[in-house]
């Protein structure tokens, strides 16, 4: 097949692509919300709600860091399929498993097997489309890709709510279901199968168990030590995380040496720029994932609301999102960083004005007390996310661009797990032993005082990011810098 489809299929094919991604996003945050009602089906203790979903992005980010090269050595048509067809099957094993201990496993197959077809999406669409009509392409990829990562809590209040067929929350896995099979079967027909690109078949496995080992030691001890009482294993493990974390990088480096493929082009952390933009991801998404799963506590374990209410007073959060999200992408060309800095104070606002809310009301607040500061903090989140990729990749040479982005995808998923983990930690551990609706509140005002922290953290980093976003280059570029979003 031609590197371009024909004209009657290639937006069927388009579709199909997208798609795939689209369940990546929707599944990132969707079980945030399901978190509280997973457990009183399932049982399990607070620890098991951060790992349903830090599982997932913990897994997704080792992954991301192999699943372009899979594409690159065996076509991306191929890895694609692959990954859908076992994204789907560890959706229906997720709304089928009896216990937490065993959601939280096929949670983290899920991260695993989608990092392996998200990374393929780019370059199936650089094959699909000529360099002229490119841009329609990601005109139309860019917001649906925001919007869903947004609505991810919205849609799984709803699927709960409804309680299709008695499915309860293994609805919002389910629903993959149908959208996996349109995936495989239009993506089989019509996405275009061009040669795979790599030289060699090279495969380092064992850059991927350092990475996998390292992440791993850093994550599981901020979730599991609270629980656990802080033993010294814990505290060990956690420290252990730093220099084996190190020690994937100078792994790295040593194969580049000896003339072997290595998971990461080690030469773009020269980029100061980029190293600081690393730094800026990590904080900012951190503050992201603990908020995240914070806010869906309180409202539904704390002060007792159900997922569709729950869904529902977070919406403004959504809109606001999607409100930013255009206003970055129109900007970021324009005033490059400073976008991002204005996100961040219109977000700090937003986050410093539901810290008022929560100590002036209460036990007694409501959906419209928080809807205007989960609007603001929505638009200000929105600006950032979309240019954020663009700008933090702004000073990369061209033929680092790819491995650049492959390696931020993977920050941005441990960036989510990080802050899973240590801000739900800090959250859990404030309720103290009775967990009274009061509690919740108080342990959500902490919370929410830390996330402002730490985008004021993010703010000062903002400022040894690059000036610019990085403008649009030739299509075999473009593909690669796209943002993925979370």
């Amino acid at each position: 097949m031609s590197t371009t489809s024909s004209g009657r299929w290639r937006w069927l094919a388009f579709a199909a692509a997208l798609a795939a991604t689209l369940m990546d996003l929707l599944d990132s945050t969707i079980a945030n919300v399901a978190a509280p009602a997973i457990r009183d089906d399932l049982g399990g203790s607070y620890a098991d709600l951060q790992w349903i979903a830090a599982a997932y992005t913990l897994a997704m980010a080792v992954m991301l860091l192999t699943g372009g090269r899979l594409g690159d050595m065996f076509g991306r048509r191929r890895m694609l399929l692959i990954g859908a067809a076992g994204f789907t099957a560890a959706s229906v094993a997720s709304a089928l498993a009896p216990s937490v201990e065993t959601l939280i496993a096929f949670r983290a197959i899920q991260g695993g097997v989608g990092a392996v077809m998200v990374p393929q999406v780019f370059g199936l669409i650089r094959d699909l489309f000529k360099p002229q009509e490119m841009g329609k392409a990601f005109a139309i990829l860019g917001p649906a890709c925001g919007l869903s990562a947004i609505l991810g809590p919205v849609v799984s209040g709803l699927l709960i709510d409804a309680d299709l067929f008695a499915t309860g929350w293994r609805m919002i896995f389910l629903v993959n279901v149908p959208i996996g099979v349109f995936v495989l079967v239009a993506g089989a027909k019509h996405l275009p199968d061009v040669a795979p690109t790599a030289r060699t078949k090279g495969f380092d496995l064992g850059g991927v168990a350092v990475a996998a080992i390292g992440a791993f030691m850093l994550v599981y001890p901020l979730v599991q030590g609270r629980e656990l009482g802080w033993p010294n294993w814990s505290k060990a493990m956690l420290a252990a995380s730093i220099p084996v974390l190190a020690g994937f990088g100078a792994y790295q480096v040593r194969r580049r040496r000896a003339g072997a493929t290595p998971l990461i082009e080690t030469s773009i952390f020269r980029t100061r720029s980029y190293v600081s933009g690393i730094g800026f991801a990590v904080v900012f998404l951190g503050a992201m994932g603990g908020v995240t799963l914070t806010l869906g506590v309180l409202l539904q374990v704390g002060l007792g609301y159900s997922p569709i209410h729950a869904s529902l007073t977070t919406a403004p959060f959504a809109l606001g999102g999607f409100i930013g999200s255009a206003a970055g992408g129109m900007l970021m060309h324009k005033v490059g960083r400073t976008i991002v800095q204005a996100g961040l104070a219109v977000m700090g606002i937003g986050l410093v004005g539901l810290y008022a809310v929560l100590e002036q009301a209460g036990t007694g607040v409501s959906s419209a007390d928080i809807a205007g500061p989960m609007l603001v903090s929505g638009i200000g989140m929105g600006a950032i996310w979309v240019p954020m990729f663009e700008i933090i990749v702004g000073d990369v040479a061209d033929h680092e661009v790819g491995s650049a982005s492959g390696v931020l995808q993977a920050v941005q998923q441990l960036g989510m797990s990080l802050g899973v983990a240590a801000i739900g930690t800090v959250f859990f551990g404030a309720l103290g032993a009775h967990g009274a609706r009061a509690d919740f509140v108080s342990a959500a005002e902490l919370t929410t005082l830390i996330t402002v922290g730490l985008i004021a953290a993010a703010f000062a980093v903002s400022y040894l990011l690059p000036r610019q976003a990085r403008q649009p280059h030739a299509p075999a570029d473009f593909g690669a810098a796209e943002p993925a979003f979370a």
